[in-house]
């Protein structure tokens, strides 16, 4: 007795519908008549569509199920489609290959696009919007180096990395800069209080005393 493992089998195009239909669709382009063919190859599609019922709630069901026989048959079947055919090029379209950025981020936890704004002041001639706008993008350094070190840093830091994305080609009025305060407030770690721990067992023990007299005030009477 011969034994057929799947191994050995031919590969399924589409293995949702199943070995059956791939067997039914080679049959078909063995059929030499030229209508027996179509006819036979409607009726696999009417096979196919009762597989798929959930391809009955689109617009486009028989185009789709005609795309799939033609994609099963590997494109070598000759019967009249109602659609056009498709073609294996336009079935398997390769991927377009993502350009990704390799441009050199000088202070990376500001991210790119506070470079880029910075940057691009270089070509700005109105002194006093460059003014303004360094000092909103000085604010914004402040902010993103506070979430980043959980620590505001100096503003001659600030003014520090200005000028190095810069290249020191940006004019900035220091003393403005240096006035510059943050709109967050750094966690305060100061240390306890002494006597904190005598205070707590205090506070601890009068809960606990006001607790018992009112469970003892409010405990029902047994029944006789």
């Amino acid at each position: 007795m011969e034994r057929n493992y799947n191994y050995l089998r031919k590969k399924l195009m589409l293995p949702e519908y199943g070995r059956h239909i791939h067997e039914m669709i080679d049959y078909l382009r063995t059929i030499e008549d030229r209508p027996t063919r179509n006819h036979q190859a409607r009726a696999v599609i009417a096979v196919m569509g009762n597989l798929n019922s959930q391809l009955r709630d689109n617009a486009d069901t028989n185009h789709k199920l005609w795309d799939h026989l033609f994609i099963m048959a590997g494109f070598d079947l000759d019967v009249d489609s109602p659609y056009p055919t498709p073609s294996p090029e336009l079935i398997a379209v390769e991927p377009r290959r993502l350009a990704y950025t390799r441009s050199h981020i000088r202070q990376k936890h500001y991210g790119k696009y506070v470079q880029q704004m910075v940057c691009a002041l270089e070509k700005v001639d109105d002194r006093p919007a460059v003014e303004q706008t360094i000092g909103n993008i000085a604010k914004f350094m402040r902010t993103k180096s506070f979430e980043y070190n959980e620590e505001h840093p100096d503003n001659s830091v600030i003014i520090r990395d200005i000028k190095n994305m810069s290249e020191n080609v940006i004019a900035m009025d220091e003393n403005a800069l240096n006035n510059i305060k943050s709109d967050y407030k750094q966690q305060s770690f100061l240390p306890p209080k002494k006597g904190w721990q005598q205070n707590f067992r205090q506070n601890f023990q009068n809960n606990k005393n006001n607790g018992e007299r009112h469970r003892h005030r409010y405990t029902p009477k047994r029944q006789a």
